[in-house]
């Protein structure tokens, strides 16, 4: 698991530098390590030789935009404007291997829940629209007009209340919004998205103290910040090509912090593939000056530490330190704030971020010296009971300077799946202000629900309970993906109707219901032909930028259809007859999706079909950003801190430990691409508890050992997983990781962040159990 590292006594743990003896990749993020990780993905796939020429294409202007990670992409793109995770995602889709009837006929469902996650997907491209037989147990061909029929028929019986339309981030903003509509002209609004599971603390958090649920900053900040901190992201797995920006930045002078509870590589040192001296003799780029492993949980106290320190500045030098104009213009709370972080102890302060008093202080005068400052974050900070905290109190570190709405400066949430922001922006959400309802009544005659609807927790609940009869689901692996997957893989089979939108086959398929379908649909890269001609997709990246993207690919199945086509074929099978709601028109030319999108939404979206290949994409806009603060009160508010970590309570039993569940270098989300956390320094089996060696030494484990990891939340149920190999590493006290999905089990679907039902993957108890 270790590539065979020496082992060395290790010392006590220390919050900065490698612990001695545990696995470390030795090399930097990027470099020939990425070429091979590429290179063995390429071997396995065995894509079509359309992959080749599609990565020369991607992300740049008419090509195809990464399916992977949403990092914007760049007006003048290098020359390979790909990454390694966003080439696996490619050949991934891209691949020879095809899943069609013949596979379903000798695979049975029972028997394909025992093939691991990766295998699954690795079996290829799904061909034909299945319908799930329960009598044989296996899926068998249909037709789509039969399908359709079907669906409809089945979500007419079923009726709007009981019905739950989920959509992972990959589908585009043209599908994103008839999708949108669909459920809205159904009669409901339970449209969770994976959203719900990540980054929907931003979404709800973020727009309640600054009056935006999205980040400020645009790729042109990173070339006029001074100081960037990073929370809880770790870039060099989840988006490898920011290292570019940041790599400029560091080299033309701007200092980064980086607060994480795992030392990860991306933030530590890079080696620029596109650059030949440092794939030869040159030396690599020193990321962080300063990586500091803070507790789970504890970047509330770090946070809390900088600011007494700031303002101890502005006391020893008043007037120079704060910016008090901005601070009397535009923000509102400060005194609240400053009271609560003055009367912090700097005792609790060290205990609950595992840093001493000399390191935060250390951060601070960076901070200090720096004009402008972005604040970067990932789910580190999101995925915690307490996340509100987390966000409010960086959100008041930048506020303290002015460091919103400035150039070079800025809150930067990094977004995970390619599409997941821009689905929301165009309507797909449970809320009624994510789709104007009087636009919507005015275009196409309906009446919207005023009800707000179900997100993932609230449409998992009613999975529980019964309440939810029919699941359409567009893309995603939501079964693995979810919380208390054991209780929740369990239950799907009570639905009455389930529908799955899929390129590959994953778990969540092998749990049909009663009636069950699985509707295979073109990937991004593949070629969509319709009615009109080649047709285009668009989706938004991280910093609020617009793209069009073309698949060139040949399709690996004639009777594959797009998710458009799908999702406006079941539309039009369920939905009364209307000539306002031209379904069929819409599949043929999506410009008039587009055009649309642009009505509903004319602020960011006008003249979209003229925008649609702007180079680097074109800018939807940011209130925030122009220092226009959409909040109740008009001004942006400090959250003062009601405690020192963001962790959770309501545990129970001694040895406690917190769980932060990680993805490896060789996974996207769900996705298991292969078995190397290269990144790491770890390698084969999944199966795998990393822990301190001191931790290790104090519990009387053995390196290699198997142990059980069981939920330490009292609510009267038990959650367990077994067979975790004892790992090494270096991760604070306290702390134990594992990956996701497979420690999802533990998380308890009631147990989130309390304004925005985001599960607490980053800091669940747990204890271990020999």
């Amino acid at each position: 698991m270790a590539d065979d590292l020496p082992r060395t006594p290790a010392p006590r743990h220390s919050p900065v530098g490698h612990d001695a003896g545990t696995p470390e990749y030795g090399g930097p993020t990027g470099g020939w390590g990425s070429l091979e990780g590429i290179a063995k993905a390429l071997g396995e796939a065995q894509p079509s030789p359309d992959a080749l020429r599609t990565l020369w294409r991607q992300n740049k202007t008419k090509g195809v935009m990464c399916t992977s990670c949403a990092w914007a992409k760049p007006a003048q793109p290098h020359l390979f404007e790909f990454c390694e995770n966003g080439a696996k995602a490619t050949v991934w889709e891209m691949t020879r291997k095809r899943v069609g009837p013949e596979f379903f006929a000798k695979h049975s469902a029972e028997e394909l829940k025992t093939w691991p996650d990766h295998d699954l997907e690795a079996a290829g491209r799904l061909t034909h629209p299945m319908r799930f037989n329960h009598a044989t147990g296996h899926w068998e061909e249909t037709t789509w007009p039969e399908a359709y029929a079907e669906i409809g028929r089945e979500l007419t019986e079923i009726g709007p209340e009981a019905s739950v339309f989920y959509s992972s981030g990959h589908a585009g903003l043209e599908t994103s919004y008839l999708y949108a509509l669909f459920a809205r002209a159904f009669g409901h609004m339970n449209l969770p998205q994976s959203s719900n599971m990540c980054h929907e603390t931003t979404s709800v958090n973020l727009a309640s103290t600054i009056g935006v649920p999205v980040g400020t900053c645009t790729l042109d900040d990173f070339e006029h910040c001074d100081a960037i901190f990073f929370f809880g992201q770790n870039t060099g797995s989840n988006s490898p090509r920011f290292l570019h920006q940041l790599q400029a930045a560091v080299e033309r002078g701007c200092r980064i912090v980086t607060f994480n509870p795992v030392r990860e590589r991306g933030l530590i040192e890079f080696a620029s593939p596109q650059n030949a001296k440092q794939m030869t003799v040159g030396p690599t780029t020193k990321i962080s000056e300063a990586f500091y492993q803070v507790r789970p949980g504890g970047d509330v106290a770090v946070l809390a530490g900088m600011m007494k320190r700031i303002f101890a500045a502005e006391a020893e030098r008043p007037g120079e330190v704060l910016d008090h104009a901005f601070i009397a213009e535009h923000t509102e709370g400060l005194e609240e704030m400053q009271a609560a972080v003055e009367a912090a102890p700097w005792e609790e302060i060290e205990r609950e971020s595992g840093l001493t008093r000399a390191m935060i202080e250390d951060a601070a005068e960076v901070y200090l010296s720096a004009r402008n400052v972005i604040g970067i974050y990932g789910m580190g900070l999101t995925q915690h009971v307490n996340g509100w905290l987390n966000l409010g109190m960086l959100v008041n570190l930048l506020l303290l300077r002015g460091n919103i709405g400035r150039r070079g400066a800025g809150i930067s949430p990094v977004r995970g799946h390619s599409n997941v922001q821009g689905q929301r922006t165009v309507g797909i959400g449970e809320k009624p202000k994510h789709m104007p309802a009087e636009k919507l009544e005015e275009l196409f005659g309906i009446d919207v629900p005023t009800e707000e609807g179900m997100n993932v927790v609230a449409a998992s609940q009613g999975i529980l309970d019964g309440k939810v009869k029919a699941l359409i689901s567009l893309g995603g692996n939501l079964v693995r993906a979810l919380p208390d997957r054991e209780r929740m893989e369990g239950a799907f089979p009570t639905l009455r109707l389930s529908v799955s939108i899929a390129t590959k086959l994953n778990r969540s398929h092998l749990v049909p219901g009663e009636v069950s379908y699985l509707l295979p649909c073109l990937g991004r890269t593949d070629e969509d032909i319709q009615a009109s001609g080649p047709q285009a997709v668009s989706m938004e990246d991280s910093l609020s930028h617009i793209y069009g993207s073309i698949g060139h690919g040949t399709p690996p199945s004639e009777h594959l259809r797009s998710e458009l086509a799908i999702v406006a074929g079941i539309a039009k099978e369920t939905l009364p007859e209307s000539p306002r709601l031209r379904w069929d028109e819409w599949t043929a030319d999506y410009g008039l999706v587009r055009d649309l999108i642009a009505e509903t939404f004319p602020e960011a979206f006008h003249d979209f079909n003229d925008r649609l290949f702007t180079p680097g994409g074109f800018y939807r806009g940011n209130a925030a950003r122009e220092r226009k603060w959409n909040t109740e009160t008009g001004k942006a508010t400090f959250t003062a801190p009601t405690m020192l970590s963001a962790l959770g309570e309501n545990t129970t039993g001694d040895e406690r430990m917190t769980l932060i569940t990680l993805r490896s270098n060789d996974q996207f989300n769900t996705t298991i691409y292969g078995y190397s956390d290269r990144l790491r320094g770890l390698k084969g089996d999944r199966m795998v508890l990393l822990l301190n060696q001191d931790e290790i030494e104090r519990l009387g484990l053995t390196e290699g050992q198997r142990v059980a990891l069981v939920c330490a939340l009292d609510d009267g149920v038990i959650r367990r997983v077994e067979g975790l190999a004892v790992t090494p590493y270096d991760l604070p006290p306290g702390c134990v990781a594992g990956y996701y999905p497979e420690l999802n089990p533990l998380v308890p679907l009631s147990y989130h962040e309390k304004n925005s039902q985001t599960p607490a993957y980053k800091g669940t108890p747990v204890r271990l159990e020999v």
